[in-house]
């Protein structure tokens, strides 16, 4: 992890702010005091406002941009492989996943797998799901949502089979749906048309349709963040999206490190989500520049670092002009970096004054 912002302690010290190397010039003149000024401070080259307002220090780490949740989609009956979803394909609710000997296989959305043949007695949250996605997808008239195969159920199913020129048996089985807890992105095929598989026997590669960044975070790093906090991404060929930290890991594992040893730092895995993933484009598993707001300051006045002066007496200042006066240095009390400022008070600071810095 890279802190974006960071200062020394002694006068002429570099800052390094937003990433850019900036001198800090001495202070001439008696200006350390904190009243004012020196008679002989010369005229600034530039001037840049004092600001109030929010300032956020950040942090930057690496991370892959790609797609989360990798999985296999196994063949749930027995079968040749008639018709298989193409790589890097979305499939949705109620989407063709495969076909076996000529019979579709679609996506339904839930947790648990499709393990059995359901028929009317039958019980289980399994049941749960399958009425849940029937109502959700129109086949649902009459149907009461819990965890019983009823009558109302069978017709339902039977809705459903009629609805795409399938046999309408009202039961249903492995070898027309497959549950995925949502849409699923085809990442790779692990067979071909005209394979006979067996039930059990990977057909797909698949992952969440959900654009993500993955992160290894150290113990240390992980705990600046909770889910929810957002985050800015530097995207694979220029441009930034917003980001949304899904989930942090529980457990630390031990990192390879760059020589794949063993000898790494135990991290954790983090997973953010992006808020407008369109902005991602297609590209998969690129590497990014993940920018993390570590902490914020709330309503402070700041001042752009350049502007910092090292005063002779020991700590910093600001050349403050005021029209019909002459500059005066003053000694300020330094609070967080971020963005290229630097949070300041002291020295009859307010918002809207001009402090000196370097001409551009």
């Amino acid at each position: 992890m890279k802190r974006k912002t960071i200062i020394g302690a002694a006068a002429g010290v570099i800052v390094a702010a937003t990433g850019a190397g900036v001198a800090v010039n001495a202070a001439t003149g008696d200006g350390g005091n904190g009243a004012g000024a020196a008679s002989g401070d010369a005229p600034p080259a530039a001037t840049a406002p004092v600001e109030r307002g929010d300032l956020s220090d950040s942090t930057s780490v690496s991370g892959t941009l790609g797609y989360g949740g990798a999985r296999k989609i196994k063949a749930g009956a027995g079968g040749t492989l008639t018709w298989l979803r193409g790589t890097g394909s979305t499939v949705r609710q109620n989407g063709r996943l495969y076909e076996l000997d000529g019979k579709p296989v679609r996506l339904m959305y839930g947790s648990r797998p499709m393990y059995r043949n359901l028929k009317t007695g039958d019980k289980g949250p399994d049941v749960r799901q399958l009425e849940e996605n029937l109502r959700d997808l129109g086949y649902g008239s009459g149907l009461t949502v819990d965890e019983t195969f009823s009558g109302a159920t069978a017709d339902a199913v039977r809705r459903w089979q009629r609805g795409h020129d399938a046999k309408a048996t009202g039961t249903v089985g492995p070898g027309e749906i497959a549950f995925a807890p949502g849409p699923v992105r085809v990442s790779g095929r692990d067979a071909s048309t005209g394979d006979r598989v067996q039930p059990g026997a990977p057909v797909l590669s698949s992952s969440d349709a959900e654009r993500v960044v993955t992160m290894k975070l150290k113990v240390d790093e992980a705990s600046l963040l909770k889910r929810g906090t957002k985050v800015s991404v530097e995207l694979p060929g220029g441009g930034t999206a917003k980001g949304t930290v899904r989930s942090i890991g529980t457990t630390a594992s031990k990192d390879k490190g760059d020589g794949g040893g063993g000898d790494g730092e135990a991290k954790i895995d983090v997973t953010v989500r992006l808020d407008d993933p369109d902005k991602a484009g297609g590209v998969d598993q690129a590497p990014v520049t993940v920018d993390l707001t570590t902490q914020t300051h709330k309503d402070v006045l700041s001042v752009p670092v350049q502007a910092l002066l090292a005063l002779p007496g020991g700590g910093y200042g600001v050349q403050v002009v005021e029209s019909g006066k002459p500059p005066r240095t003053v000694k300020v009390e330094l609070g967080m970096f971020g963005s290229g400022r630097v949070e300041v008070s002291g020295g009859g600071l307010r918002e809207g004054m001009q402090v000196g810095v370097p001409q551009s």
